[in-house]
């Protein structure tokens, strides 16, 4: 596990309500304790909760994986899903790698409800490794 202060805090992370617990460049693990906080006017979950989660997810674990090169990986697509609607309670969100290159990444996000174990969401994107102008 890599430090998470440097991947995963981040305000953006922390205001969508994603916890990471664990983050290594071939897998990423945290969960959303969803509320009425993360609703549409009609009484859901948004979307962008879980495509932010997904991009959050992928980025976190390719950035690790590519971090001793002195590159992060920036995401180019992300194509999400949703399967099912919820309105609240805890989401589990896993990342794997698909496939990690030289310059690009392919990661798969799989988001299930913790009570039920369906998946509620689920998305790739595909992340370019770039060179990290801080390293």
């Amino acid at each position: 596990m890599t430090d998470l202060q440097n991947f995963a805090d981040t305000v953006f992370t922390a205001a969508a309500g994603l916890q990471v617990t664990t983050a290594t460049g071939t897998e990423v693990r945290g969960h959303i304790d969803l509320t009425s906080d993360h609703h549409t006017p009609w009484g859901v979950v948004h979307g962008g909760v879980y495509t932010s989660a997904v991009e959050s997810a992928a980025s976190i674990g390719a950035s690790v994986a590519v971090s001793d090169r002195g590159q992060f990986a920036v995401g180019v697509h992300n194509g999400t899903d949703f399967l099912r609607s919820i309105t609240e309670g805890r989401v589990d969100v896993v990342a794997t790698p698909l496939q990690q290159g030289r310059v690009q990444q392919l990661w798969q996000v799989i988001i299930t409800s913790a009570d039920s174990g369906k998946e509620i969401a689920r998305g790739q994107v595909r992340l370019q490794n770039v060179a990290n102008p801080n390293a």
